[in-house]
């Protein structure tokens, strides 16, 4: 395909399956989960639909380079609202919906965004108290039909663009998308970080459409596949790989419900391509433990047979490039017995995964590789739009997050910080010239703030993000996220900040898997139901204990944590302690729980008393 653009992507795969179409053929666009099930919706519903918006945006006055604000969680009106926005030349602001109506304000407000687009009624009750500081939104408009919300909503807008003059909105939009050039300004995307203000990167037409074409050419996704979508569209992650590149090689998208619904929604969808992130696949591993940790030992003695064979077989391969006879034989029995039984969990004809977002535990990855479904790690940032490597099919090494796109350049500075160069390479900072300077050097390398090496295959490893290196009061260099991870590899660990900036040694916020938890208080005579109860229990917390010394065998001793508290819940994205990819924001849980990493500086650790 020979697209420049969005608008230009969007055309030609349209122009492809109504011709296919034309010709019998019947593959949906999209999926949406309605009135129960899931039902197709046809590239000839999705172009009208487009048509259609692009042209009341147009009755409404947007121009080109004006920003439109899309606050949605994942639906079929966020990709039209999207589409429609680039194809007549306006600008797109994304926001996460879990955002507060302050948060959303103030991207409305730096982005200058003259509309946006709400999804209910709840996006426009948190945003009505905060209109006022807004200053340059003038239309609002609501994807859902609700009664009593005094702004535009979806059917009266597509209405201002009757159905039945479809073949002049159609002209329409594409005399506009003709018109778009590739270095316009496609979108502004407001990085949600782990620490400070958000900053709007500001991503062309090109950049992104290079980053496509380049994912592509790395990781086989066809026409043949369909992918479930669960991330937020709002992050670039899922919009350039679970959208943008499925919709360019002409997959079917099926949206998840929500994030809590992904379970029950990949057995109804049945996908064969999916992108996640690290938290999905370490809750379905923990899912699956536990299930196993109630069955009769005989059927955990073969679960666990089968799941060792599976993984000796996969590294059997990597090694070797076959399976021996031996070997062969084993799996196909494993197969039979447990593994085909656990892919069924999944949907049944998954292919692959792709995991971004954060770091992939191995031996998380070996689980997924030992039931037959590989995971395709990558590394990116939004501000490279975002892929900038990724393990191939043909190619993976555990531990690594791959090679650089082939138009990607990757080299380490002195200190181990990873630069990065290639078309996909933001524009820089909106309104924001300092930033811009700080990221980008006259090279036109962007400094990730990600510290990293290179393996012996020629694979990246990522260490950590270069300003989360702790110096302790001692003066040693203490990476967390390897600390972070190797802790959690307990089934009775969930989530895990470590503590240690300045301070004389390491400590942890531990929450732990209240399911694991509960089944071993229920075994041990523990009475407490209570999550509160739980983690303040004598035996719950010499559980944890021996679980770290297990655990922090092989560290440093000034990496080991001496003190730990137990969180009766979650981190979260509604508490702001979780990124919308699920990824910790430290110094908001830093913040939140002060008085209890402070109370754990208090006493000493202990074995020193």
């Amino acid at each position: 395909m020979s697209f420049r653009t969005i608008p230009e992507l969007f055309l030609q795969v349209v122009d492809r399956f109504l011709a296919e179409s034309e010709r019998g053929a019947r593959k949906p666009a999209f999926l949406v989960k309605r009135a129960g099930g899931y039902q197709p919706v046809t590239y000839a519903e999705l172009a009208a639909l487009v048509y259609r918006c692009a042209a009341g945006l147009l009755r409404l006055g947007i121009a080109p380079g004006d920003r439109v604000g899309i606050v949605s969680e994942n639906r079929l009106e966020w990709v039209v609202a999207d589409l429609a926005i680039a194809g007549i030349g306006a600008v797109s602001v994304p926001v996460f919906p879990t955002l507060t109506g302050e948060q959303i304000a103030y991207i409305l407000d730096h982005s200058q965004a003259v509309a946006a687009f709400l999804s209910n009624r709840f996006q426009w009750q948190k945003l009505r108290p905060v209109m006022s500081s807004i200053g340059y939104l003038q239309h609002l408009l609501l994807f859902s039909e609700e009664r009593g919300v005094p702004v535009l909503q979806w059917q009266e807008f597509l209405e201002s663009a009757p159905a039945e003059q479809l073949p002049r909105w159609e002209q329409q939009y594409r005399e506009r998308a003709a018109s778009v050039q590739p270095n316009a300004l496609l979108t502004l995307i407001y990085t949600s970080g782990t620490t400070g203000v958000p900053k709007g990167v500001m991503l062309t037409h090109h950049n992104v459409v290079e980053n496509v074409k380049a994912a592509l050419r790395a990781v086989p996704i066809d026409s043949s596949d369909v992918l479930l979508s669960y991330l937020p569209l709002s992050h670039s992650y899922e919009r350039t790989t679970g959208y943008y590149s499925a919709f360019a090689a002409g997959a079917t998208i099926a949206f998840a419900e929500s994030i809590e619904t992904v379970a029950r929604n990949l057995t109804e969808v049945r996908p064969t391509v999916m992108t996640s992130v690290p938290r999905l696949f370490e809750r379905a591993r923990a899912r699956v433990m536990a299930t196993l940790a109630q069955q009769p030992r005989l059927r955990q003695r073969i679960a666990l047979w089968a799941l060792e064979v599976g993984r000796r077989a996969w590294h059997e391969r990597q090694r070797r490039g076959r399976l021996s006879a031996a070997t062969a034989a084993q799996l196909r029995l494993a197969d039979r017995l447990v593994l085909r039984k656990l892919r069924e969990r999944l949907g049944g004809r998954l292919r692959f995964f792709v995991s971004g977002g954060a770091a992939l535990p191995v031996d998380v990855a070996e689980f997924f590789f030992a039931i037959g479904i590989p995971i395709l790690e990558g590394y990116g940032l939004t501000e490279a739009a975002p892929v900038l490597t990724v393990n191939r099919l043909d190619d993976i090494e555990l531990g690594t997050v791959g090679k650089p796109l082939d138009n990607v350049e990757i080299r380490l500075a002195e200190d181990g910080e990873i630069l990065a160069r290639g078309p996909n390479i933001m524009q820089g900072y909106w309104r924001d010239p300092d930033a811009t300077a700080e990221a980008l050097d006259s090279e036109g390398w962007l400094h990730t703030g990600d510290i990293g090496s290179w393996s012996a295959r020629g694979n990246l490893i990522i260490t950590d993000r270069k300003k989360h290196i702790f110096v302790s009061s001692g003066g040693k260099n203490i990476a967390p996220q390897p600390i972070e991870q190797l802790l959690c590899q307990s089934p009775y660990i969930d989530q895990c900040l470590l503590i240690g900036d300045g301070r004389p040694y390491c400590t942890a916020l531990i929450v732990p898997d209240f399911e694991a938890l509960a089944a071993y208080a229920a075994e041990h005579g523990i009475a407490e139901s209570s999550a509160e109860a739980l983690v303040q229990h004598p035996a719950i917390q010499e559980l944890i204990q021996r679980e770290l010394d297990r655990l922090q065998r092989p560290l440093a001793r000034y990496e080991r944590v001496r003190r730990f508290t137990l969180l009766p819940k979650p981190f979260s994205i509604e508490s702001g302690e979780l990124t919308p990819t699920l990824k910790i924001r430290r110094s908001v849980v830093e913040r939140n729980y002060a008085e209890l990493i402070e109370a754990m500086y208090r006493l000493k650790p202990p074995e020193e008393q």
